[in-house]
């Protein structure tokens, strides 16, 4: 059998799940601190979906306890954390009970009102399709909406994506804080729970996860629901945690990408550019100084010892991040899981 029919196969398998209904959706709701608009959300939540995962992360307002008495949804399970694990936790805890039921996409929404639980599906379709193996929310792409958000908050969240596009390989996404996610079971089952992170840095610690997966991620336009539920992440406080974070997940996806999985020629084209900007500017740097002191001019020759090095390492690196950027993953992971599953029937 070709790849092709194989294709043909795995995209039908996904159309039929979509069209007969057959897919299980399941939803995980972080709960702490949410009491006043948890039950709200979960209302809004359309038959669609089989399964509501609440997870109590050792919310001091004791809202595990407050969905079961006045929640009559019976797809609503009560999940709890002994501890407090921040967002992070609480979503890999119900990510583990979603796939432990055999669900197939998994979406996760925050409990405090701010996401509209009408736009499931826009997350969801995308993954049924065969089009993406994790949906992510992008409050970005209405150009009104930007131009009434604080200026404060756009820059900070212009930062952090750019810082994203670093670190994830994602070069293509937005809004990397944004939490109104899905994600295909396939995908969710091999990513690493013990190392991601569990806290603010959740969202944008998992794209990184995903692309060394190789998964497939696409932004999807929404907008923001805002009242009186107050947010707990400052941008302006996690900004300098975030860039450790990005700057060590960056080393590791190049590592991992281009030299112990695969080696291409932008794994030749860093490491000179980076030799060379270096080399050029100790160089230049240790001649400028020595000509400040000496009060004698530096002879042209050994201006252009620093300055072309300089020129070619930015060029080494400006090639290394073209093709960087044309590396993000197009071919969804979970179709590939779905082919290894039927490869041996057709083999008979």
């Amino acid at each position: 059998m070709t790849t092709g029919h194989l294709d043909q196969i795995t995209s039908g398998m996904t159309h039929a799940m979509d069209r007969e209904g057959q897919a299980k959706i399941a939803v995980v709701i972080p709960s702490y601190k949410v009491i006043a608009h948890i039950l709200g959300v979960i209302a809004e939540i359309g038959p669609e979906v089989e399964r509501i995962y609440i997870v109590d992360d050792c919310c001091p307002e004791g809202s595990g306890a407050y969905v079961e008495k006045n929640c009559t949804d019976h797809r609503v399970v009560v999940l709890r954390n002994p501890e407090n694990q921040g967002v992070g936790g609480a979503v890999m805890t119900g990510y583990q009970a979603a796939i432990a039921d055999n669900m197939d996409v998994i979406v996760k929404i925050d409990g405090d009102g701010q996401m509209d639980p009408g736009l499931l599906m826009n997350f969801v379709n995308p993954i049924l399709e065969g089009k993406a193996d994790y949906t992510k929310g992008n409050r970005f792409y209405d150009l009104e909406e930007i131009r009434a958000m604080p200026k404060i908050r756009l820059f900070g969240n212009a930062v952090l994506s750019f810082m994203t596009k670093f670190s994830s390989g994602y070069w293509d996404l937005f809004d990397p804080t944004n939490g109104y996610t899905a994600i295909h079971r396939s995908v969710a089952q091999y990513l690493p729970f013990a190392k991601i992170s569990r806290r603010y840095f959740f969202e944008t610690d998992i794209l990184f996860r995903l692309n060394t997966l190789r998964a497939v991620v696409v932004d999807v336009p929404m907008h923001a629901k805002y009242g009186d539920e107050v947010s707990n992440l400052k941008i302006s406080e996690v900004v300098g945690e975030f860039f450790v974070k990005h700057v060590r997940n960056f080393g590791k996806r190049i590592f991992y990408n281009y030299y112990l999985r695969d080696m291409s020629l932008a794994s030749i084209e860093l490491p000179i550019g980076l030799l060379m900007l270096v080399w050029g500017l100790i160089f230049g740097a240790s001649h400028w100084l020595s000509s400040m002191y000496t009060g004698i001019p530096t002879a042209a020759g050994t201006v252009m010892l620093s300055a072309l090095p300089i020129i070619l390492g930015i060029q080494f690196i400006l090639a290394f991040l073209g093709q960087d950027i044309a590396a993000v993953p197009r071919r969804p992971f979970h179709l590939s899981t779905l082919k290894s599953k039927t490869k041996p029937g057709a083999a008979r």
